[in-house]
C-alpha cells in the first residue's frame, strides 16, 4: 500500500484516478481548491463520492498558496505525488492569462518545493498535448522539438516540464511528465466540446463545429488515461531514462516524458456523427474557423509508453461515447 497526494482530486482526471487507486487499496489524499472555473456543484459531486471512503482525506487548498502547500508536505507523509490540478483550458487562457501563471507556475513551484523537501519518492505530473503547438510532423513523438507553443496554456505546460527536469538534476527527484491527448469520459469537465456538443443537441440548439469539422483529436479515454497513470507511478525513471539530453550536455536526471494518447486521431464530424448515433438526435451545426490557440491535429506516438510499461490504449470511440452519453443522461436527468 502506498500514501499517495493527487492534486486535482475533485476533477475529472484526479477523481477517476482517485477511485481506482482506492479500490486497489492505497491510501489517497486529494487536493482541489474546488475554483469556479467549471460548475463546482459537478466538482462537488465527484468529491462525494471520495470522502465517504475511509483511506481517502481531502484538503482544499490553492496551489499557489505557498505557505499551505508547505504545511501540507509537513504534516503528512506522501510516497508518491501525482499533480494533475491546474488551470485547465486552451482558449481561457486568452481572457486571463494571470490564473494560468498562479496555478501552472508559481503553484508548482510550490508542488516541487513539497517534494524537494519531503523525500518523495516520485512526481508523476500532467503535461499537455499542447506543448507541440502547431508541430506538422505526426504523430507527435516525445523527442520532438516543443518550443513554439501557441497558447498561453501550452508554455505554462512546457514550462512544468523545464522546472520539473530542474528539480530532478538538482535534487534527484525521480519525476515524470504526462502529455495527455483530449482525455474524455464519464464526469467529464463541462467546458470541453463533447460535453458542450451534448448539452447543446439534447437542447435542440446549434453546435459550434470549429475549423469547419476538419479538426482531428487523438481522443483517449478516462479510464486508458487513469491506467496509464498508474503503471507510470510504479515505475520511477533512472537518469539514463532522459534520451533528450544532448549529447554535449552534462545534465542528467531521473526524468521522463510520455505521450498518453489513443493513437487514432479521429475528426470532428466523426465525433459528432458517433455522438448523434448516441443520443438519437441530429445535431444543428455551426461551422467556423479555427479559433486562436487551436492546433488542427493532435496524434500521440506511444512506443516508448508501450515499450516501457506495457500498456496501450485501446478504448474505440463509439464504446468511450456511448458511456459518456450514458453517463450525462442518467446525471442530469434528460
Amino acid at each position: 500500500m502506498a500514501r499517495v497526494l493527487v492534486t486535482g482530486a475533485a476533477g475529472f482526471i484526479g477523481f477517476h484516478l482517485s477511485q481506482k487507486l482506492l479500490a486497489k487499496g492505497e491510501t489517497v489524499v486529494g487536493l482541489d481548491n474546488l475554483s469556479p472555473y467549471y460548475d463546482v456543484s459537478l466538482k462537488k459531486d465527484r468529491l462525494t463520492q471520495l470522502v465517504e471512503q475511509p483511506e481517502f482525506s481531502f484538503y482544499q487548498l490553492d496551489l499557489a498558496d505557498r505557505e499551505g502547500i508547505a504545511m501540507l508536505f509537513a504534516q503528512e507523509y506522501f510516497e508518491v505525488v501525482v499533480h494533475l490540478a491546474a488551470q485547465a483550458g486552451v482558449r481561457y487562457s486568452l481572457q486571463n492569462p494571470h490564473a494560468y501563471v498562479d496555478s501552472n507556475l508559481v503553484g508548482f513551484v510550490n508542488i516541487l518545493e513539497g517534494c524537494r523537501h519531503s523525500s518523495v519518492s516520485h512526481l508523476v505530473f500532467a503535461s499537455s498535448s499542447s506543448v507541440y503547438g502547431a508541430n506538422t510532423k505526426i504523430p507527435f513523438a516525445v523527442q520532438d522539438n516543443v518550443d513554439h507553443p501557441i497558447s498561453l496554456y501550452a508554455a505554462t505546460k512546457k514550462a512544468n516540464e523545464l522546472m520539473a527536469y530542474t528539480y530532478s538534476h538538482l535534487y534527484g527527484i525521480p519525476t515524470t511528465g504526462l502529455r495527455f491527448f483530449t482525455v474524455y469520459g464519464p464526469w467529464y469537465r463541462p467546458d470541453m466540446a463533447l460535453f458542450l456538443f451534448t448539452k447543446a443537441i439534447l437542447a435542440g440548439e446549434p453546435i459550434k463545429v470549429f475549423n469547419y469539422g476538419r479538426m482531428q483529436r487523438d481522443f483517449t479515454y478516462v479510464d486508458d488515461v487513469v491506467e496509464g497513470i498508474i503503471r507510470v507511478m510504479a515505475k520511477k525513471p533512472q537518469s539514463s531514462d532522459s534520451g533528450d539530453t544532448p549529447k554535449e550536455s552534462k545534465a542528467s536526471a531521473p526524468y521522463k516524458i510520455y505521450n498518453i494518447g489513443n493513437h487514432q486521431p479521429v475528426e470532428l464530424t466523426r465525433i459528432i456523427e458517433v455522438l448523434e448515433d448516441c443520443l438519437g438526435q441530429k445535431a444543428i451545426k455551426n461551422f467556423l474557423p479555427m479559433q486562436p490557440g487551436d492546433v488542427p491535429v493532435t496524434y500521440a506516438e506511444i512506443d516508448e509508453l508501450i515499450r516501457d510499461v506495457g500498456f496501450k490504449p485501446n478504448t474505440p470511440i463509439e464504446v468511450g461515447i456511448e458511456r459518456f452519453v450514458s453517463w450525462y443522461r442518467s446525471y442530469y436527468q434528460v
